[in-house]
Order: structure tokens, then C-alpha cells, then sequence
């Protein structure tokens, strides 16, 4: 009578390699798109800090000088001559009496952007990639506060 080897096998199949592989494959592709997405919510969070933060030194500012920094053309914030925010409005650098030592800049394009073309009102301009608390896309901050353009 033949006796029967038992073969004790050690390892795995090519079959449940290339299944752990695909399942490995399939959680990172998951976690790449959820951390795009939360990429993109800290952007725009930071976007409207950023706004708050500006409209809370532009406030300070006017208690100070009954007006806010005149701004006929568009001015771009956090860069050249709008770098720093002091007692004479927007400087390149080392603003006297600093209400914002850096201007802050947009995460994505570098720059917000400010406007006054009469001293008694301002705009500052910026685009949200996403939702915050209702904002959406074009979004504008006023002295009576941040809301979507237009509105």
C-alpha cells in the first residue's frame, strides 16, 4: 500500500497576493481623495480666518483715523506694497504701529484683494474652493461683514 506524503505548504498564492495588493490599492486611492478634500475645506477655512482677521485691524484702524486706508485701484494684499498694515495704511514693510505685521495672502492664488475708493467703506475680494458656513465661490468682506458676491 502506498503511503500518502502530506506536503505542508508555506506562503501564499499569487491569487491572494494580487487580492491584498488591490485591496492596499483601493484604501490609499480613498485616502488620497478624502485628504484632497480636506485640503480644500483648510484652504477655505483659512480663507475666511484671514478675512476676519483683516476686517478686525481695518476696524481698529478707522476707530483711529475716522476712515478706512484709501484704495482707488484694486490693491493686492500680502504682497509689494501691501505687504504690512500699520497707523498709515499699507506698507511694503516695517509698518509703524502695526495693526498686521504680514498682511495675510491667499493659500492658493497669493493674494486678497482690497479696495476703498472713498475712506467711509471697503471691499477685500477672495474666492472660496468650496462651502464654509453658507459662503460659497466669489466671496466679499464689507465692514458690515463677509458674504458671497452680490449679496
Amino acid at each position: 500500500m502506498p503511503t500518502l506524503q502530506r506536503r505542508n505548504k508555506y506562503g501564499f498564492t499569487l491569487i491572494e497576493l494580487l487580492v491584498v495588493i488591490g485591496i492596499i490599492g483601493l484604501l490609499s486611492v480613498l485616502s488620497v481623495i478624502a485628504l484632497g478634500s480636506a485640503r480644500e475645506k483648510a484652504r477655505d477655512a483659512k480663507r475666511v480666518a484671514d478675512l476676519e482677521k483683516m476686517q478686525s485691524a481695518l476696524e481698529l484702524y478707522f476707530i483711529a483715523h475716522n476712515e478706512y486706508p484709501l484704495a482707488g485701484d484694486a490693491v493686492p494684499l500680502g504682497a509689494g506694497t501691501a505687504s504690512c498694515f500699520g497707523v498709515d495704511g499699507f506698507g511694503a514693510i516695517g509698518c509703524a504701529g502695526s495693526y498686521l505685521e504680514r498682511v495675510p495672502v491667499d493659500p492658493s492664488s497669493g493674494s486678497y484683494i482690497y479696495t476703498s475708493a472713498d475712506g467711509v467703506s471697503y471691499q477685500i475680494q477672495a474666492d472660496l474652493e468650496g462651502d464654509v458656513d453658507g459662503l460659497r465661490a466669489h466671496v466679499v468682506a464689507t465692514p458690515s461683514g463677509i458674504s458671497n458676491a452680490g449679496n
